[in-house]
Order: structure tokens, then sequence, then C-alpha cells
């Protein structure tokens, strides 16, 4: 048993390193790589601007609606 997951641990290091090795070595990939960071970023900040468009509106919305709970009863 320890020699499989010692055989696992090598054959995963080695498949790793062979991926970063043929990562640098492969100019296509990397450009792919680099349009695919910039496309989460550029996700991740419409996100945060559309969150900070809407958290006014929407915190305005639960006081009102809280507001309105707290009248009721």
């Amino acid at each position: 048993m320890r020699q499989k997951i010692s055989d696992f641990i090598i054959m995963s290091y080695l498949s790793f390193v062979g991926f970063t090795r043929r990562l640098k070595n492969d100019e296509l990939g990397l450009s792919d790589l680099v349009v695919s960071v910039l496309l989460i970023l550029v996700a991740i900040l419409a996100v945060v601007l559309f969150w900070a468009f809407l958290g006014g509106w929407l915190q305005d919305l639960w006081d009102r609606m809280t507001n309105a709970d707290a009248e009721i009863i």
C-alpha cells in the first residue's frame, strides 16, 4: 500500500513538472493562459462594480422592508 501511495505521489509530481515545462516551452499555451486570467479578472471586476452600484439600492430596499415589518407588529 505504501508503495502505491509513493508511486502516486511521484507520478503526480512528474506529471506536474512535465506540464509546467511544456507550458513554458509552448508560447501559444502561455498566451491562452494569459487570456484566461485576464477574462477572469474582468469578470471579477464586473461583479464588483455591479455590486457597488446595486449595493445602495438593495440596502434601501431592505431598510424599507424591515421598517414595514416593524410597523405591522
